[in-house]
């Protein structure tokens, strides 16, 4: 039987991610690379971490990813820039190389995205013009400053925290002449403001303080405009050193013309053209699978430095002598080391596949979304709640679009086929579920695996040395899963988007999706996935019309109890689903790559493990969940009420006595020496019945039943990790 040879390299990360024929990001992943591995891993192991203060070690990072063009990705090419089209999947790649070292040095590098996201989003013409070719680095023969933003959103104690639509930041009117300007003053206070201790300019959040002026927006502050522009405090946090953080404080006075995309003026009232609230949606909703892939990359560049520190455990012994199991292979001689790091692994895997898949989809969705916002400008429809109206109408079409997606290309609606509205309100449902599971998965799951990973290490897990700097990114992986809306407002999210039709109905097809991979490659865990998302789709529609022991609707908007583990169930399914993709991704485009072909079958089965190990983890947390959703709100019966009548008899358990000894409980049923004589025998019930979920218990049973093979799935992963080849020493310093 082929073998896992050696650690997956980058020919292999290029077909399993999709851009193996894009080599603009092979090269940015290198250039990537070469800042993470030196600068950013020489600092971490010179004890830059050990200070909050942003200091000019630190801010050499800044330059370093100025020369390797991190900095310029961001722009067009008519800003500078050099990546044609939308560039998630680019800023995707970025972020898992730098956090592969130090989730610090990506967030110091994303935040000035962060900054720019709401200008590019929706700003006007002239404001992304203006910004973002300011925030490119200078050309050898231009004599400028490059700019560097912040993103100003959070507000301070006691709001921090709380809600994205409770603002304390204020904007008023200073001066309107007529015919002129308006002149705007700015209040806010920030809280954990990334890049504050260099930005020159802020895209900061702020409501209405004027009746002058319509809810909320979103304004630009530069460092130079009239009155305090004050960087605050740095923020004293435990975890992310490498990033500049502070709570910072301004009262500016700025033209009116800063609000981001614009402003109307209607009976004296000034009108922002987006409120805050729906400039921020365009943004989260991209940048929340940045975040989400940090985690994943600690997850995955934990597997070498564990493997190495498993085998090289006792060497240094005197009776540890080379050629020995126990110095060859050292902790690695006993199984639960190495299924615990297979779980680490197989966590890493599903949570990259899941995030790029998500990445990619944004870079489809966003032509569309350009597409959608001139449709509807030429038809005289506005933002908000006309387009969400609009695309209501299409609902229908789009329904009709899948059902015929499944029929020979000859049968399809050609028309809806180019419809291009038609394809964003798909592609729209998707992202809208895709984009939280994984910053709701990635990094919230993710972070307790990484406790594992660290766990493996033994006490040197937690030390400043430690290889591959796991306790750092244990640490930082905490605040990963708080960035950009912590666990509640991604579960949040899901359980109003995770019930669109739209989505629901593709989800439908990717039942018979995986039950069609099952029957090709059926030790992939397809088959185990598939019935694990008819359970989880089977207990959203019974939970939807169901209602508890009280009479009180289930599935409802304040019934988190609910809403909130359903939305944890999908992320499984999701995340084990795009894994398993991604592997025959490889295995059909491997055998074209002559780096990749050679060893491709030891390879291909071995990540083929790790699908299905996935697979049933997935499919175990799925059966829990739904089975205390779908019998956890009925009422247990009791003695004196109607279940005393559906309990089980002792005739029924008379047969189980001979192989469960005391199942039909004492004889006579007294007490000793209590002087009572009990009712009723201690194991005879009162027990449930299943009237009405006869669907549900027969589809549990055949979740459990196919659980088969998948214990030795793991047990041959495992017995690979004491086998495969790693490199002499980590590719950074230590």
């Amino acid at each position: 039987m082929e073998i896992l040879r050696t650690l997956p390299g980058d020919d292999v990360r290029q077909i399993l991610w999709r851009f193996a024929d894009r080599y603009d990001l092979q090269m940015l992943v290198q250039s990537a690379r070469s800042v993470a591995r030196g600068p950013v891993a020489r600092l971490v192991a010179e004890g830059a971490r050990n200070s909050h203060a942003w200091t000019d070690q630190k801010a050499s990072l800044l330059k370093a990813f100025d020369e390797s063009g991190i900095t310029g990705l961001f722009m067009d090419p008519e800003q500078g820039g050099f990546i044609e089209g939308p560039k998630n999947l680019a800023l995707a790649l970025v972020a898992f190389e730098l956090s592969w070292v130090d989730g610090g040095a990506a967030t110091s590098s994303l935040a000035g995205n962060l900054a720019l996201a709401p200008i590019h989003e929706r700003g006007t013409p002239e404001q992304r013009d203006t910004y973002m070719r300011r925030a490119m680095p200078p050309q050898p023969d231009e004599d400028r400053q490059i700019w560097r933003g912040a993103f100003a959103l959070t507000e301070p104690l006691p709001y921090v925290g709380v809600e994205t639509g409770l603002l304390s930041g204020r904007v008023r009117i200073a001066e309107w002449v007529e015919g002129k300007e308006p002149l705007l003053q700015v209040e806010k206070r920030g809280r954990f403001i990334t890049n504050m201790g260099f930005a020159n300019f802020v895209t900061a959040a702020v409501d209405s303080g004027d009746e002058r002026i319509k809810g909320s927006c979103m304004v630009i502050l530069e460092e130079t405009d009239p009155g305090m522009f004050d960087r605050g405090a740095a923020t004293r946090k435990l975890v992310h050193q490498l990033s500049s953080t502070g709570d910072p404080v301004f009262s500016l006075r700025v033209r009116a013309s800063r609000i981001i995309g614009g402003y109307t003026v209607k009976d004296g009232v000034l009108v922002p053209r987006y409120s805050h609230g729906e400039i921020i949606e365009a943004v989260f909703r991209r940048t929340r699978v940045t975040v989400g892939l940090m985690t994943s990359a600690k997850l995955l560049s934990a597997v070498e430095p564990v493997i190495r520190y498993q085998r090289g455990r006792f060497r240094g012994g005197e009776t540890i002598t080379p050629g020995s199991p126990r110095y060859e292979l050292g902790l690695q001689q006993k199984e639960d080391v190495l299924q615990r790091l297979i779980d680490v692994w197989a966590t890493g895997e599903a949570g990259a596949s899941l995030g790029f898949a998500a990445a990619r989809l944004f870079d489809e969705l966003d032509p569309l979304e350009r597409a959608k916002d001139e449709i509807f400008a030429r038809q005289g429809i506005g933002g908000g709640s006309a387009q969400m109206k609009a695309l209501r109408r299409l609902q229908k079409d789009a329904l009709e679009f899948l059902a015929l997606s499944a029929k020979p290309a000859g049968e399809r609606d050609a028309a809806l086929e180019a419809d291009p509205l038609v394809r964003f309100l798909l592609l729209d449902s998707l992202a809208n579920v895709l984009c939280p599971a994984c910053k709701l998965w990635n990094t919230g799951y993710g972070a307790t695996v990484m406790r594992e990973a660290v766990s493996l290490m033994g006490g040197y897990g937690i030390t400043e040395d430690c290889p591959g700097f796991l306790g750092h990114k244990w640490m930082d992986a905490q605040l990963e899963a708080t960035y950009e809306g912590p666990e509640a407002v991604q579960r949040r999210q899901l359980s109003l988007t995770m019930v669109n039709e739209l989505f629901l109905e593709q989800f439908r097809m990717w039942i018979g999706e995986m039950r069609e991979i099952a029957w090709r490659r059926p030790g992939t865990g397809a088959c185990t996935l598939a019935t694990a998302m008819e359970v989880w789709r089977w207990t959203l529609a019974h939970l939807q019309r169901a209602t508890d022991a009280d009479g009180a609707k289930l599935y409802h908007g304040t019934r988190q109890g609910v809403t909130f583990p359903l939305a944890d169930a999908l992320c499984w399914l999701l995340a084990s689903r795009q894994q398993i993709l991604d592997v025959l991704e490889l295995e059909a485009k491997g055998p074209d790559n002559p780096v990749v072909a050679e060893g491709l079958a030891g390879l291909i089965s071995f990540l083929t493990d790790l699908c299905h190990v996935q697979s049933a983890r997935a499919a175990g947390e799925v059966g829990r969940i739904c089975a205390e959703l779908v019998h956890g709100y009925n009422r247990h019966p009791t003695w004196d009420g109607e279940g005393c009548g559906t309990s089980c008899g002792l005739g029924e358990l008379d047969p189980l006595a001979s192989f469960v000894p005391g199942v039909a409980g004492p004889a006579g049923g007294a007490l000793e020496g209590s002087g009572h004589v009990r009712p009723h025998p201690p194991k005879a019930g009162p027990c449930v019945r299943f009237d009405g979920l006869e669907e549900f218990v027969r589809l549990r049973l055949r979740l459990d039943g196919c659980l088969t093979g998948a214990r030795l799935a793991k047990d041959r992963a495992a017995a690979q990790l004491t086998t495969v080849m790693i490199p002499e020493a980590l590719d950074y310093p230590q």
